[in-house]
């Protein structure tokens, strides 16, 4: 890979991402089910477009900013997949004014009889699904409780438009492997069918029945009765993904640039200039079976090191040592030495950098810029 001069920065291996996404759209074809991509990984307008092969599909937002920006790039169908709260109703109102197919979620009556009292007094019409808790991990209701259908109730006298329920397998995350993930998958999908049928049951006419984690997507052997699926960091995956057998290391599409800045050989130490400003302060990994720092280290081809990860990290200073702790098995790299990092958590790693250095084969393609805030 040509050098770049400064350092750290954020790398995009194209060519990975176009295989991540492609994996996730073979994986679902069969079921027959739509792909709404959760874009706060990758917070940046040419990654989300790579996901369709043409035209702006379904996108799952985490903040109203990324629906203001997606929006304004010509995505309109939007599912804003936190639970909404009365400081953004005003907000949620002028993307549906501007033409936004805004749709919102919430898991409880105080919310909606705040949404229901905004949307008569203003007059705006919303759209909403009710978020089901499948295992326990946040947010949601439980998929057999009467409160699903008192809040769509509540809702519909007001003009709200409850139009499906959706949840999120959280726990796959702590997956101890692939059976335990299948069977989160099952579970994820029972849930969110059981509620639905009791809203059926109740008069509500459902459109919207939605699932949604990397894990479970790319492990699910049934998704009857689903109608989309959202997921997101599996466009880029991380060494999370990887701990949990999702993906190999090979597969991860991000990694940050970083530069040997110094060595202390008696501890075994070599200095980079990335630090947790760099690479986030997420250790993901610390719970998996195999810890892997702060980042495996890498070679600029990508391949790891040796059993050099990152093990501490300051504001702007990383230190590179042996998993084993071995002060000899660390290499003497010069300074200037330019390595590669890979995260642990793509998602975090990714908002500490404005944008991508994108990469095919080793060559610098270009940059594409990324946006931060709420």
């Amino acid at each position: 890979m040509e050098e770049l001069t400064d350092t750290p920065v954020l790398l995009l291996d194209r060519d990975r991402l176009d295989g991540n996404i492609l994996r996730m759209r073979e994986k679902l074809a069969p079921f027959n089910v739509t792909l709404r991509p959760h874009v706060k990984t990758n917070k940046c307008l040419e990654v989300t477009e790579r996901f369709f092969a043409d035209g702006r599909g379904p996108i799952t937002v985490s903040t109203l900013r990324e629906a203001d920006f997606f929006f304004a790039a010509g995505f309109t169908d939007i599912l804003y997949a936190v639970g909404i709260s009365p400081n953004k109703f005003a907000h949620a109102a002028r993307l549906l004014e501007q033409g936004a197919d805004l749709k919102l979620v919430l898991d409880n009556i105080e919310s909606a009889r705040l949404l229901a009292e905004f949307a008569c007094s203003s007059g705006q019409a919303f759209e909403v699904l009710l978020e089901v808790d499948c295992d326990g991990h946040r947010s949601g209701i439980a998929p057999q409780s009467t409160l699903l259908v008192e809040i769509a109730h509540l809702l519909s006298h007001s003009g709200v438009r409850v139009s499906g329920v959706m949840t999120h397998a959280g726990n796959s995350y702590d997956s101890r492997s692939i059976a335990e993930i299948e069977a989160y998958a099952r579970q994820e999908r029972a849930a969110v069918v059981e509620a639905a049928q009791l809203l059926n049951e109740a008069g509500f006419d459902l459109s919207i029945i939605s699932i949604g984690s990397t894990p479970t997507a790319l492990f699910t052997q049934d998704l009857s009765g689903i109608t989309e699926v959202r997921a997101g960091v599996f466009a880029f995956f991380d060494l999370v993904m990887a701990g949990l057998g999702v993906c190999d290391v090979q597969d991860i599409a991000v990694s940050v640039l970083t530069t040997v800045i110094g060595h202390q050989p008696e501890k075994g130490w070599i200095i980079v200039d990335a630090g947790w400003m760099a690479l986030s302060r997420d250790r993901g990994t610390a719970k998996q079976r195999v810890d892997q720092g702060y980042g495996i280290v890498c070679d600029l081809s990508g391949q790891p090191i040796g059993d050099l990860i990152v093990t501490a990290v300051n504001q702007e200073h990383g230190i590179i040592s042996s998993r084993s702790g071995n002060p000899e098995a660390v290499l003497v790299l010069p300074v200037g030495t330019q390595l590669r990092i890979l995260p642990n958590h793509a998602c975090a790693t990714a908002a500490q950098h404005s944008g991508y250095h994108v990469l095919t084969e080793g060559r610098h393609l270009g940059y594409w810029p990324r946006f931060a805030g709420w």
